[in-house]
């Protein structure tokens, strides 16, 4: 079994690539989130937050330069992408090239096997992907930390899927340029704990207020936040401790609390964000039976109504079949431990 795998390559710009690059990231999901950022302009968050990356629903990206080219050219999903998917893209195209000292225009193509916008970690594994093809395809030689400060300022989560397994991504302290270099992801060593990860599609959608709306209302009005801030850091450090002794039901029942307590602070904001939606407390309360019935099965969600749930891998079968009896027509995925992202070679472009 493999145990924490790095980013693909050592550096970003190990090798030239004369005509751009293709990487392939995948999701992460947190089991102790952050939600919140201290400086939106860098992508800073309030709190460290550790993930799981997953083997499911990679996104392959290519960033191909192109000097004659009057402006970028951004492709989502085999159609052009516009509004604010556009612009976050561009802004972190403009990003690499100042780093890069670098003034080209690029030609952008990113395929996602998750639906986008729906709570999935679209953003993660696509601003990882992004952040490791455009650092290679503007020559920028950067080391694992460094790649994950800059795919951290696409979004906060895509500094931990550049990493296989486990990861956390530190928030840092202070403010400016000593705030940037202290929030970094790395990965977290945990070599014998592979548990599984039961997917609950409930909603594919785009969800109605954006993670990046959601966190700033939840930051400015809901009188919960701050102690919810307070009590994750506690859940990080008994989250690494039970992540060493591979104590499932433990790193379960730590993961599902934070995640609804996140979600606690966000029905406090005024006004309030509800992504729960019926058939999520549906789930919840099927996975509140398999463990009635002995099954350790335990609830986590990110900012969208879908649930994962963590299990281990001899019961998922059976967890899979609750979930579709509790929400009948839902897709479920079963995911498990995944790889860091990569760099794909010249033969597989």
């Amino acid at each position: 079994m493999s145990v924490d795998h790095q980013p693909g390559p050592a550096g970003s710009g190990e090798r030239a690539f004369e005509h751009g690059a293709t990487a392939v990231a995948h999701p992460n999901i947190a089991l102790i989130k952050y939600w919140g950022k201290r400086d939106e302009r860098l992508m800073i968050p309030y709190v460290d937050s550790l993930s799981l990356t997953l083997d499911v629903f990679p996104t392959t990206t290519t960033v191909r330069l192109s000097p004659g080219a009057p402006a970028d050219s951004v492709t989502l999903d085999g159609s052009p992408a516009e509004g604010e998917p556009r612009r976050r893209v561009i802004a972190f195209l403009d990003l690499v090239r100042e780093l890069a000292g670098r003034t080209e225009p690029a030609v952008v193509d990113t395929r996602n096997s998750v639906p986008t916008g729906a709570g999935l970690a679209s953003s993660a594994s696509g601003f990882a992907a992004l952040a490791l093809a455009s650092a290679a395809a503007y020559g920028l030689d950067l080391d694992p930390t460094a790649l994950s400060r800059l795919a951290r300022r696409g979004s906060a989560s895509a500094s931990r899927s550049l990493f296989g397994g486990f990861a956390i991504c530190h928030a840092g302290r202070g403010t400016g340029a000593a705030a940037d270099l202290g929030s970094y992801a790395e990965p977290v060593s945990v070599p014998d704990f592979d548990p599984a990860l039961v997917i609950a599609l409930v909603d594919a959608g785009p969800k109605a207020v954006s993670s990046r709306a959601a966190m700033r209302r939840t930051v400015e009005t809901s009188p919960l936040y701050r102690s919810w801030a307070t009590s994750s850091e506690a859940d990080l450090s008994q989250m690494r401790a039970a992540l060493q002794r591979g104590d499932l039901d433990a790193v379960g029942e730590i993961a599902e609390r934070n995640a609804l307590g996140m979600h606690a602070t966000m029905l406090a904001a005024r006004p309030a964000v509800r992504y729960l939606s019926p058939a999520t407390v549906a789930v919840l309360d099927g996975v509140l039976q398999l463990r009635a019935d002995g099954v350790p099965a335990y609830a986590t969600m990110d900012a969208g109504p879908n649930v994962k749930v963590l299990c281990h891998p001899a019961d998922a079968a059976r967890v899979a079949e609750a979930v579709r009896v509790a929400t009948p027509g839902c897709s479920v995925v079963t995911a498990r431990r995944g790889p860091g992202a990569r760099l794909r070679t010249g033969a597989e472009q």
